[in-house]
């Protein structure tokens, strides 16, 4: 039984306070804060109406630290869950130090003024949480979090050594919209737009957004364009995978999509140099953000299926020789939506969330410092995700795959 604070009021939290309601033995007082109240009381109705759980919820500016500590402090939760922006990691990691709790998010920090992913700033903070007898787990969603949980559990169960790995996720999700983003539309942009990277003979190869892509058949969708991006758990599993020789991520996108995204660049409105409009300065990505589809509204009309998971090579653990594993999720977003009111983006992000803050509120996941996924045993984890809505597969390929 144990106190949570929620940070957030999108549809990731939206989906990750349902499952914590579902699982009251677990979190027996769910707290909910967001700059907006009447989102977090919305969610609250949901919740309330879907499980009869009861959600307290506040307003709060989370790059206010002294309010934070403050709300903290009055909630006395055992565990803070930074579902909010990433720009705002920092600032509830600090929040969390001061007030003496534990800290958990899905995604690592990123600066306002520039689309630089890196767990740096993050791990800094590593001594400063063990001094105080505090843990903070990093990128607890699905990838980054279920990716690097799978690529551990192969390595645990399957494989010796992992020589290529590559992280693939598709959403075969249709919106009916002419153009909307699944998560939020400032941190999608940002991601989409940023030049990609992969990890290949020890150095990061850099090319150029967009650029390389190649077809897949994803089982549940069919056959999809998948383009190489670059993603935070690339850092982490090329810490903690030392012997990676190659490590990718691709991420599939229709035509409209691409379509769309070019004009939106081509005429400025996905940058985030401030420019000055009608006497303000205004930033045009987080415009164009205001105007785009909420992610959180899009469930209702959104049927398909994601299909997110990981292909891995490498030397098999007993001892036959080389072996290829592919580890995967299929999710429904009809079912997604039945269960949580959100849709399957939303839901497989907001599920793992909830199994990450389990995992440390119930002691099965317990350290002192700044950790990330692949650092902490998967079985459990893994265990959770079969029981809880994201069930996984596994199949071993007749070799490496080709792209």
């Amino acid at each position: 039984m144990s106190t949570v604070l929620v940070i957030g009021a999108g549809g990731v939290s939206s989906v990750c306070v349902h499952k914590m309601a579902m699982n009251a033995e677990i979190f027996s007082d769910i707290h909910l804060a967001s700059r907006t109240k009447s989102k977090c009381d919305a969610i609250a109705a949901s919740v309330k109406q879907r499980t009869g759980q009861v959600v307290q919820t506040y307003s709060i500016d989370a790059e206010e630290v002294p309010a934070m500590v403050n709300l903290i402090r009055q909630v006395q939760p055992s565990l803070v869950v930074n579902l909010a922006l990433p720009y705002q990691d920092l600032p509830i990691m600090d929040a969390c130090l001061e007030a003496g709790v534990n800290y958990l998010d899905t995604a690592n920090y990123e600066p306002k003024d520039e689309a630089k992913f890196e767990y740096k700033w993050q791990w800094a903070y590593h001594d400063r949480f063990k001094e105080k007898g505090l843990m903070a787990l990093l990128g607890s969603g699905f990838d980054p979090g279920v990716t690097s949980v799978f690529t551990m559990w192969l390595k645990k169960h399957k494989l010796k050594t992992i020589r290529q790995l590559d992280i693939l996720d598709c959403n075969g999700g249709d919106h009916g919209q002419h153009f909307a983003t699944n998560f939020n539309p400032e941190i999608n942009i940002r991601e989409v737009t940023a030049p990609a990277r992969h990890w290949e003979n020890g150095e990061w190869v850099e090319t150029p957004a967009m650029q390389v892509k190649t077809e897949f058949d994803f089982e549940a969708v069919g056959k999809k364009n998948a383009y190489l991006m670059y993603h935070e758990e690339l850092e982490s599993l090329a810490k903690f995978v030392p012997e990676l020789e190659r490590a990718r991520f691709w991420m599939t996108f229709g035509d409209a999509y691409i379509t769309h995204l070019t004009v939106l660049q081509n005429v400025g409105m996905t940058s985030i140099e401030p420019i000055r409009y009608q006497g303000k300065e205004i930033i045009p990505l987080q415009f164009l953000a205001a105007v785009l589809p909420k992610p959180e509204t899009l469930g209702e009309t959104t049927k398909g299926n994601t299909n997110i998971g990981v292909i891995a090579t490498g030397e098999a653990l007993d001892g036959s020789g080389e072996k290829t594993f592919y580890i995967k999720n299929i999710c429904s977003h009809e079912a997604a939506y039945e269960e949580t009111g959100n849709q399957a983006v939303s839901y497989t992000t907001g599920v793992p969330a909830m199994i990450g803050s389990a995992m440390l509120v119930t002691g099965k996941w317990a350290s002192d410092g700044v950790f990330n996924m692949e650092q902490m045993d998967p079985d459990p984890f893994m265990d959770m995700l079969n029981s809880e809505g994201l069930p996984w597969t596994l199949e071993e390929l007749s070799g490496p795959v080709d792209f």
